[in-house]
């Protein structure tokens, strides 16, 4: 015969606002927010969002994500050694937590192990209906000692709570920004400096490519700005740096940050040769020197030659001494502009 538990849930009083893990606002200043991305906010004064753990049926069976279900797709598909040891992680963190709530003192050995746990079975409605949050403007601390903190942690990390992305890199990841993020503060201020970091760098290249190497800059320049064809020889040494300034703190073509400095890095790391090739099928594509066909490859389009079918094949078919007169004819009619 099944006995179903009484339980009252309490919250434990916390002491945690000495906590190293918070929930925290995020705001991007590139996604469209009401307005708000305007003045450096993510929500309205006073304004708090609740949300109850996440739960997905499927054909009639409830599966919460809790991110301590060994049951789970995402332990599932682990292989046999990974599956295992992350199956006795979740039944070592569910007996601490029985023993903590239920007094229900459980061997994560035992083989009965799911049928002994009594307020933590994956399908017990009436507990995990009752796990939710309260989130705002202010940091939501996030107290280790408390069990039922160390739940919600849990969940979300899961990607229980849709409102929580499950980390800073997380929330930069989402094509649709979170609303908040949870804040392990050293692993958060390991992503913010690792990127302050790469776009320093940038900005140091950008000021020798100035100081130096201005034929370079204006190869650069060309391969990273969608609109590479406002560059000629006669373009000013200022505008381009402005513009790659800009294009580096995420203000041009790419609003992703990252992905702009990573691309500018990317192309600062290419020697003269490829930069110029780049830049020369860049343009010839734009003034139809070379063009995709219904096939789907890139044509030289006067001698209808085939160069490739991306991007990267076109370079290395310039790059090939066999194909140098196709190269000549492309640098020529570049140049041409480059020089007006």
């Amino acid at each position: 015969m099944t006995t179903k538990e009484n339980f009252t849930m309490v919250a434990t009083s916390k002491s945690g606002t000495e906590s190293k893990i918070t929930i925290r606002p995020f705001f991007n200043a590139k996604a469209e927010n009401m307005g708000l991305e305007n003045y450096g906010l993510s929500l309205f004064d006073g304004v708090k969002h609740q949300e109850q753990l996440a739960c997905i049926e499927v054909n009639g069976i409830s599966r919460y994500l809790t991110g301590l279900n060994e049951f789970a797709p995402e332990v599932k598909k682990l292989n046999p050694e990974q599956k295992s040891a992350r199956i006795k992680q979740i039944r070592t963190i569910v007996a601490d937590l029985e023993a903590e709530l239920a007094s229900n003192i459980l061997d994560p050995e035992d083989k009965d192990f799911w049928n002994k746990v009594k307020l933590l079975k994956p399908d017990n409605q009436d507990f995990w209906n009752k796990i939710e949050l309260t989130v705002g403007n202010a940091p939501t601390f996030i107290n280790t000692s408390d069990p039922y903190d160390r739940i919600k942690l849990h969940a979300i990390e899961a990607g229980g709570f849709s409102l929580i992305a499950k980390s800073y890199e997380d929330a930069k990841a989402r094509p649709k920004p979170p609303k908040f993020y949870l804040d392990k503060e050293e692993e958060t201020v390991s992503s913010r400096t690792e990127y302050k970091k790469m776009r320093n760098k940038a900005l140091s290249e950008l000021q020798k490519l100035f100081d130096k190497n201005s034929t370079k800059l204006f190869y650069v320049a060309k391969v990273v700005d969608a609109s590479s064809t406002q560059y000629k020889k006669s373009t000013s040494l200022d505008v381009m740096y402005e513009n790659m300034d800009s294009y580096i703190h995420g203000d041009g073509v790419e609003g992703n940050i990252e992905r702009a400095v990573t691309s500018f890095l990317d192309a600062v790391g290419c020697n003269m040769e490829t930069l110029k090739i780049r830049s020369i099928v860049k343009d010839s594509s734009f003034f139809k020197y070379i063009v995709t066909k219904s096939d789907g490859h890139i044509y030289h389009n006067k001698k209808n030659v085939l160069m490739g079918r991306n991007v990267s094949d076109v370079v290395e078919f310039l790059k090939n001494p066999l194909n140098e007169d196709i190269l000549d004819d492309l640098i020529k009619t570049c140049e041409k502009y480059w020089n007006t």
